[in-house]
């Protein structure tokens, strides 16, 4: 675990900022803050228009992470093609939980917050917090696999979205 203790970003470098999403190092700068210069890597956050400063000595803590392998999207995938694991319990404790998925900023919890609130058309209706819930996981979940397979967003979304109504077909 040490070893990823030292992992130092470049310039350039595509990373997830669990909770923003995906975004790309664009440059470091020092900054002074209460007569304390740090050291601070630069995310455009391409989606959002959003630009955070993450302190060199903080990347761990907020859990700035290089983009997933394409191992890792492999088995998002595979979790995608599983039937949806719905629990029986109220919605604000199961939303609470989904929200603690997307914003860990792990592509596999992401992946199973979209298997388990996707809905086909012919299913029951989804109330408003549920579709936008699955909107929020559905984007982050876009965006690192665009980032990984460097197609783009539009063209992930319509990986995932394929791969949730095939498996709603032969599953």
């Amino acid at each position: 675990m040490n070893a990823k203790k030292n992992i130092e970003f470049k310039i350039g470098d595509i990373v997830v900022y669990p909770k923003h999403g995906v975004g790309e190092i664009t440059s470091t700068e020092i900054m002074e803050i209460a007569t304390i210069k740090s050291r601070f890597y630069v995310v455009k956050m391409e989606q959002s228009k959003l630009t955070i400063r993450v302190p060199l000595d903080k990347k761990h803590e907020v859990g700035l992470r290089k983009i997933s392998s394409k191992k890792v999207i492999e088995e998002v995938f595979n979790i995608l093609k599983l039937r949806p694991k719905i629990r029986r319990i109220m919605w604000s404790r199961r939303a609470q939980e989904y929200d603690t998925k997307i914003f860990s900023g792990d592509p596999i919890k992401i992946g199973e917050v979209v298997r388990d609130l996707f809905r086909k058309n012919s299913q029951p209706e989804q109330s408003y917090s549920e579709r936008q819930m699955f909107q929020v996981a559905l984007e982050r979940l876009a965006r690192e696999v665009a980032a990984v397979e460097k197609t783009d967003y539009f063209q992930a979304t319509e990986k995932i979205e394929t791969t949730l109504y095939n498996k709603q077909i032969c599953g």
